[in-house]
C-alpha cells in the first residue's frame, strides 16, 4: 500500500495553516469556515496553525490582522496561539501539539530532516540559479515539462566538499521515484500524478529550515490532522506531499480541494474586483454573520433554495460532499443583499451602536464628556434621538458606512441644495412657494406638546389633498427639510428635527427660491 489508511474510529481533525504575509482575504476566510464547519459538524478539532517560515515576508501585523479577522467573523479555534489584545505576538497556545507557529518548530523539523538524509531519501544540490536556468529553458526548447534532472543525485562526499569550499550553498532535494500517485479528493474524485514529471523536490535550506511542502507534512503529522482542506491551487502540491508522507511512514490524511473564488468576469478574485480583505469588509460596514453566511455559499450549497444560515444552521447543514468542482462567483449585490438583510434584523439600540462609529469617523458626530455633540451645530443629542434617526433608515442601509450619507442633513445647521430640486414636474417656483408658506404655516399651528408624525402627516396631508397632486406640496417639503430626492417621508423627519428647526428649513427653501 501507498499511505497508511486512518482508522475510522479517529476523531476529525482538521487545520486551517495561513503564512502572515499580508491580510486575510475572503478566499482564505472560506476556506478557515469550511474547516471549523467540518470540524464542528462532526465533534472535531478546528486548528489554527501560522506557517511563518519565511522570516523576509511574514509580518506580525499580519498575523495579528489574521486572528482578529477570524475572531470577528466567529470562526474560532480549538487549537493554536492564544488570543490576546495585546498587539505583541502571544507565545502562548491552546492544545497540546504546539508550538503552532512554524518558527518555533525547527527542531521538530531537523528530527525528521535527518532522518530522511540518513535513510537516503535526501541528497545536497549544489545547482547555481544560472545552471538551473539553463536546464529549464533547454527542456522547453525541447518541449519538455521543466523538472530537475539529478546531477547533484549521486555526488560523493568528496566532490560535495569540494563544491563548499568553492563557496557553493547547497539545499537539500528528495529523490523523487517514478510512479503514479492515486489520491481520491473528496470534492473532486479520483486525481491522478505522474511524479516523473516532478523532478526531484528541494525540501529545505538547511536541517531546520524546511520549506512549505515538506513542513506542512510534519506538522499535519504532530498535529494528528486526518483531513485537510484546502483551496484548489494546493492541488499540485498533493502529490509531493504524498510522497513525503510515504518516506516518513506517516498516514495519509484525506483530502478536499476547494473551488477558487472567481470575479464576475470568471477570473481569480484580486483587488481589481473591489475589496477582498476582511477587515475592508469590516470597515465598509458588512455584519459578521452576513460575510459568513455569503462566504458559506461560495461553492457549497445545502441541496435547497434557502439563503440565510446561522452559523449553527451552517453546522448542521454541512457536508464537504455539496461542495461544487467549479469556480464560484463573488456577487457584491449578493452580498449587499444578505448584508442588508442582517441589518434590518439587528435590534435598533444594537444597530444604532454599530453606526455611531460611521458618524464620528465623518466627522458629523462627536462624544464630549461621554454625550453626543452635533459638531456642526455644537448642539448635545442623547443616544434616542440617534436611535430614532438610525430606525427612519433601517429597511434602507445595505451595510453601515452608508449611515453617513444617508443621514447629513441631521446633522447640518444649514443645508445645500439646487433650487431646481424644489420643481415638482411641471411646476413653476411661485407655486413652490405658495406651496412652502402653506406647510409652514400649518406646521408652525402644531403645538409643541403635539410635534408628533402623526399629527404633523395628518396636517400636511389635509393640505396636500385639496391639491391636484400631493407632490406639489410634500416634494418642496422633503427637499427643504433634507436637501435629497431619497429620504424617508417628511413628516419622520420633521418629527425629528424638531417644529424649530423644521420651520427654519422651511424659511431657508422659501427665501432660496
Amino acid at each position: 500500500m501507498d499511505h497508511l489508511p486512518l482508522k475510522t474510529t479517529d476523531s476529525v481533525r482538521v487545520r486551517y495553516a495561513p503564512s502572515p504575509t499580508g491580510p486575510l482575504h475572503v478566499g482564505g476566510a472560506r476556506t478557515a469556515l469550511f474547516n471549523y464547519l467540518f470540524a464542528r459538524k462532526n465533534n472535531g478539532t478546528f486548528i489554527l496553525r501560522i506557517e511563518d517560515t519565511d522570516p523576509e515576508r511574514s509580518d506580525q501585523k499580519w498575523e495579528k490582522d489574521l486572528l482578529d479577522s477570524l475572531k470577528w467573523l466567529g470562526i474560532l479555534w480549538d487549537e493554536g496561539p492564544a488570543i490576546s489584545d495585546s498587539n505583541e505576538k502571544s507565545h502562548t497556545y491552546i492544545g497540546d501539539y504546539g508550538p503552532y507557529r512554524q518558527s518555533e518548530r525547527k527542531d521538530i523539523y531537523e528530527k525528521y530532516l535527518k532522518k530522511l538524509y540518513d535513510e537516503g531519501f535526501l541528497y545536497w544540490c549544489f545547482c547555481t540559479k544560472e545552471e538551473l536556468e539553463a536546464q529549464r529553458q533547454d527542456q522547453i526548447a525541447r518541449g519538455e515539462p521543466p523538472r530537475y534532472i539529478g546531477r547533484c543525485r549521486n555526488l560523493s562526499p568528496e566532490e560535495q566538499e569540494k563544491l563548499r569550499k568553492e563557496g557553493r550553498k547547497g539545499v537539500l532535494r528528495f529523490k523523487v521515484p517514478e510512479k503514479i500517485i492515486k489520491v481520491n479528493d473528496i470534492i473532486r474524485g479520483e486525481l491522478e500524478f505522474d511524479t516523473s514529471l516532478l523532478g526531484d523536490i528541494v525540501v529545505a535550506r538547511d536541517f531546520s529550515a524546511p520549506l512549505y511542502n515538506l513542513a506542512v507534512v510534519i506538522d499535519d503529522f504532530e498535529m494528528k490532522v486526518n483531513y485537510v482542506i484546502r483551496g484548489e491551487d494546493h492541488i499540485s502540491n498533493t502529490p509531493k506531499q504524498i510522497l513525503f508522507q510515504k518516506a516518513l511512514g506517516f498516514p495519509r490524511p484525506k483530502y478536499a480541494h476547494l473551488p477558487l473564488i472567481l470575479g464576475p468576469d470568471r477570473s481569480k478574485l484580486s483587488k481589481r474586483h473591489g475589496t477582498v480583505r476582511v477587515q475592508g469588509y469590516k470597515e465598509e460596514g458588512y455584519l459578521p454573520e452576513a460575510l459568513v453566511n455569503f462566504m458559506a455559499l461560495l461553492g457549497w450549497n445545502p441541496g435547497t433554495n434557502e439563503e440565510i444560515f446561522s452559523m449553527e444552521e451552517l453546522i448542521e447543514k454541512f457536508s464537504l460532499e455539496r461542495i461544487q468542482k467549479g469556480g464560484a462567483i463573488f456577487n457584491i449585490e449578493r452580498l449587499n443583499w444578505m448584508n442588508g438583510y442582517y441589518i434590518r434584523r439587528t435590534p435598533l439600540a444594537e444597530l444604532t451602536e454599530k453606526c455611531i462609529p460611521y458618524l464620528i469617523k465623518n466627522k458629523m458626530l462627536k462624544i464630549k464628556n461621554d454625550k453626543y455633540e452635533i459638531v456642526e451645530t455644537g448642539e448635545i443629542v442623547d443616544f434616542n434621538y440617534l436611535k430614532n434617526i438610525i430606525a427612519l433608515f433601517q429597511e434602507r442601509l445595505k451595510k453601515l458606512s452608508e449611515i453617513s450619507e444617508f443621514t447629513d442633513f441631521f446633522f447640518k445647521d444649514k443645508i445645500e441644495y439646487d433650487k431646481n430640486l424644489l420643481l415638482w414636474k411641471e411646476m413653476q417656483e411661485k407655486d413652490v412657494q405658495k406651496n412652502l408658506k402653506k406647510c409652514y404655516k400649518t406646521l408652525k399651528n402644531i403645538k409643541e406638546t403635539e410635534w408628533q408624525r402623526e399629527r404633523i402627516k395628518e396636517e400636511l396631508l389635509k393640505e396636500a389633498e385639496k391639491l391636484v397632486d400631493r407632490g406639489y406640496l410634500l416634494w418642496p417639503l422633503r427637499i427643504a427639510l433634507t436637501g435629497k430626492k431619497a429620504s424617508p417621508p417628511p413628516f419622520e423627519i420633521a418629527e425629528i428635527l424638531g417644529k424649530e428647526k423644521t420651520l427654519k428649513r422651511i424659511e431657508d427653501a422659501i427665501q432660496k427660491i
